[in-house]
């Protein structure tokens, strides 16, 4: 449902740093996305207008569940939601299974993993607008909810979900690629588990959902978090129709899949409740026992009977579009740095006018040292012009200016939408290690509206001090003259009796001038990258436990004794004596 947006944001000092929205007055407030949108409207909106990504599905184009939600019949606007459907009850759209109340009911382990994946990601990567619906839905179109819930209590299924072979007989051709660690197939991959993960795709986004260690596709708590993570990359916002629908293309690129997902979706955000494992009701079709080929004697072809696989481009033809398949994230881990799309939004309803309301104070100034988090995140709230709190409005958060400072998933823009206070906190921040100022600017994506910027700072970390600075032996520093010192120089800076780590020291070659000593120009010296002498060394800082092991020291050929001064940034000065003696004869 549309929001008609005044003309103002308002921003108001506290040490929350608050921005306020000024907005019109609302039909209703609803979750984030188009829960209940008609179709019409959703089109409307721009979110069928996404193309299916190029490239191999996440499940390799094995075939899916086509089954549908029970539906509320259109002639009687008072219906249970849970009446049973029928193939007559919606043609061409694929049988409907199973009646009433049944159909909401998810195993307690799986829908446990998808509530734990909704909450790992929200707090990871919080821009993204995850719903454990969306992991729902997938998970009952891949794989008919694990079965009907046949996990064991650490969420692994009994037996391994698997596919069809993937030998391009139909699907994606798809040789072996984890020696059958996971699929039992040495010859092709097949998908596995109840999220339906090729092996070759597992390998980059596999994920830990369930802390013990181990990245198992048949297990459901880390089946379910590798699918969010992957449904989130690249900056998606998936309270965004059109970034919901990539995402779901990005899983399996067949306009039918993106029907029936979004179908079990919405039906899931109407209500659902948990059931015994092993007690839900799984899909009539397995994965397992779907054959072959979508069109027997047509491989590659694509059947008009209810229950096959659609072929994968179509509502594609002469439509290209972008490439929107996923890469891994570097370590494994989600977000990069790419920009999240701005979010679209269905049309106003008729009669909305906008509220107005004065500029507001500008909001607290944001510090952090650098490689540390910001205490505060920049907030902003979104109300009618009586004063009233709206949700499900989205603010785009931005990081403008010459900054490694990132938000949490290392992006630097966010979509977030305003909860029932009518607030929508940014994401956490994190300060890189380049020092100085930038903006962190929070806007309404498609509104007329100016924007809000909170002035942010990163300051370079105090310089710790020591008060004694200490060799840690007692070993005389000798060469000859024309070689290296034989013994390396290491030091320990202490406060206070105890170590301290990063303290800054610069190494100086100096004269025996008790007085007035100078740089030396000769004698003992460290090497350059060039390999040239250098008699001062600057930047050098102590380990976590305090100490500095300097670099190797070179003898010129000047004999006597000669002294190195070692200085910390807090004026803490260690002078060092280094003997040169003649070469022995022959």
């Amino acid at each position: 449902m549309a929001a008609h947006y005044g003309r103002r944001l308002r921003k108001r000092a506290a040490t929350t740093a608050v921005a306020a929205v000024a907005m019109a007055a609302l039909t209703a407030s609803q979750a984030p996305g188009f829960a209940g949108t008609p179709n019409r409207e959703r089109e409307a909106a721009g979110g069928s207008g996404a193309s299916a990504p190029p490239g191999t599905p996440i499940d390799g184009g094995s075939p899916y569940h086509t089954d549908l939600p029970p539906l509320v019949r259109p002639d009687r606007p008072d219906a249970s939601a849970d009446l049973p459907g029928g193939p007559g009850d919606s043609p061409g759209r694929g049988p409907l299974i199973a009646t009433g109340p049944a159909e909401r009911g998810i195993p307690a382990t799986v829908l446990d993993a998808y509530k734990r994946a909704e909450a790992s990601l929200r707090e990871s990567n919080p821009g993204c607008n995850l719903p454990w619906q969306l992991l729902a839905a997938i998970g009952k179109v891949e794989s008919g909810q694990a079965r009907g819930g046949a996990v064991d209590a650490d969420g692994t299924t009994f037996t391994p979900i698997l596919g069809p072979q993937l030998n391009g007989v139909g699907f994606a051709n798809i040789t072996d690629t984890d020696g059958g660690a996971y699929d039992g197939d040495t010859t092709h991959d097949r998908a596995v588990g109840p999220m339906q993960f090729i092996p070759s795709t597992w390998a980059g986004w596999g994920r830990d959902g369930n802390g013990d260690g181990v990245r198992n596709p048949n297990n459901i708590y880390d089946a379910a978090l590798a699918a969010g993570s992957y449904l989130c990359a690249g900056g998606r916002d998936l309270s965004d129709p059109a970034d919901l629908d990539r995402a779901i293309l990005g899983y399996n690129p067949s306009r039918e899949y993106l029907r029936t997902v979004l179908s079990w979706f919405e039906y899931y955000k109407t209500g659902t409740h948990e059931v015994p494992d092993g007690a839900g009701t799984p899909s009539r079709r397995d994965p397992a026992d779907a054959g072959e080929g979508r069109n027997p004697g047509k491989p590659g072809g694509t059947s008009d009977k209810p229950g096959k696989k659609p072929d994968k481009n179509e509502g594609n033809e002469g439509k290209p579009g972008k490439p929107d398949r996923p890469e891994p994230p570097a370590g494994g881990s989600g977000g990069g740095d790419k920009p999240a799309p701005e979010p679209t939004r269905s049309p106003s309803p008729r009669g909305a006018r906008p509220g107005v309301r004065p500029g507001g104070r500008r909001g607290d100034h944001l510090t952090a040292e650098a490689g540390e988090e910001f205490a505060l995140s920049p907030r902003v709230r979104a109300r009618t012009a009586t004063g009233k709190p709206v949700s499900g409005v989205a603010v785009r958060y931005e990081i403008v200016g010459e900054t490694d400072t990132r938000f949490a998933g290392n992006v630097r823009r966010a979509v977030v939408v305003t909860g029932e206070d009518g607030v929508a906190v940014a994401p956490r921040l994190r300060a890189g290690e380049r020092t100085g100022e930038f903006t962190v600017r929070a806007t309404a994506p498609g509104r007329n509206l100016p924007a809000v910027d909170f002035a942010s700072t990163v300051t370079a970390p105090p310089v710790p001090g020591a008060d004694t600075l200490a060799r840690t032996d007692t070993e005389v520093l000798r060469a000859t003259a024309g070689a290296e010192f034989t013994a390396p120089l290491s030091v320990l800076a202490t406060a206070e009796g105890r170590p301290v780590a990063g303290v800054p020291v610069t190494a100086t070659m100096i004269t025996s001038d008790a007085v007035n000593p100078a740089q030396n120009t000769a004698g003992p010296y460290f090497k350059g990258a060039d390999g040239n002498p250098l008699r001062v060394l600057e930047g050098l800082k102590t380990d976590a436990q305090g100490r500095l092991t300097l670099p190797q020291i070179f003898a010129d050929d000047q004999t006597g004794t000669f002294r190195l001064r070692l200085t910390t940034a807090d004026g803490t000065v260690l002078v060092v004596d280094l003997l040169v003696t003649a070469p022995t004869a022959g």
